[in-house]
C-alpha cells in the first residue's frame, strides 16, 4: 500500500447540514440522504418537542461508544453481547466551566456490556476514547468527566 493511500484510508470526514423552518426554533438537519428534525430547548422559547441539540449530541457520544465497543471487540476477536451506554451531561450557567465558551460542566457514562470480563470491557472503553472524536471532544472539555464500566 503506498503511502498516500494509507493516509487517505485513515482520513475520516464528516457532513451534515441545518436550516432553519417556518417554526420558530425548529431546524431541519440532514447527513447524507437522512433528515431529522431538532428543537431548541423550551428555555430558550423553542418547541422543544424534538430532540435538542444538546441531547442529540450526547446520543451521537453513546452511538459512538456503542458502535466502536462492537467493531474493536470484533477487530480483537472478542463476541460481546448486548452493549448499553447512558450519559448525562450538565450546563450550570452560574459557574461555567470557562469563561470564554460553554461547555458541560459534567459528563457521566456508564458503559454494560455484556459478554466480556471486567479487564476486557475496561480495555475496550479506553480504546474507544482513543478512537471515536465526540468522547474524546467531551472528556478534553468538560469539567468532570466519569465513566462507568459494567459488566454482565
Amino acid at each position: 500500500m503506498s503511502e498516500s493511500t494509507a493516509m487517505a484510508s485513515d482520513l475520516r470526514e464528516y457532513r451534515a447540514a441545518a436550516r432553519s423552518t417556518d417554526t420558530f426554533g425548529r431546524v431541519l438537519c440532514n447527513a447524507r440522504e437522512q433528515h431529522f428534525v431538532i428543537d431548541g430547548p423550551v428555555w430558550n422559547g423553542c418547541p422543544g418537542e424534538a430532540l435538542t441539540p444538546g441531547e442529540a449530541f450526547l446520543a451521537a457520544v453513546a452511538a459512538c461508544g456503542v458502535e466502536l465497543v462492537q467493531v474493536i471487540a470484533a477487530d480483537d476477536g472478542l463476541t460481546v453481547g448486548e452493549i448499553d451506554v447512558r450519559i448525562d451531561g450538565v450546563v450550570d450557567r452560574e459557574r461555567p466551566v470557562r469563561e470564554d465558551m460553554t461547555v458541560f460542566n459534567r459528563v457521566r457514562m456508564r458503559f454494560a456490556i455484556e459478554g466480556v470480563t471486567d479487564e476486557q470491557a475496561t480495555a475496550l472503553v479506553e480504546q474507544v476514547g482513543r478512537r471515536c472524536p465526540l468522547y474524546g471532544s467531551v472528556a478534553a472539555s468538560a469539567g468532570a468527566f466519569e465513566v462507568e464500566i459494567q459488566t454482565r
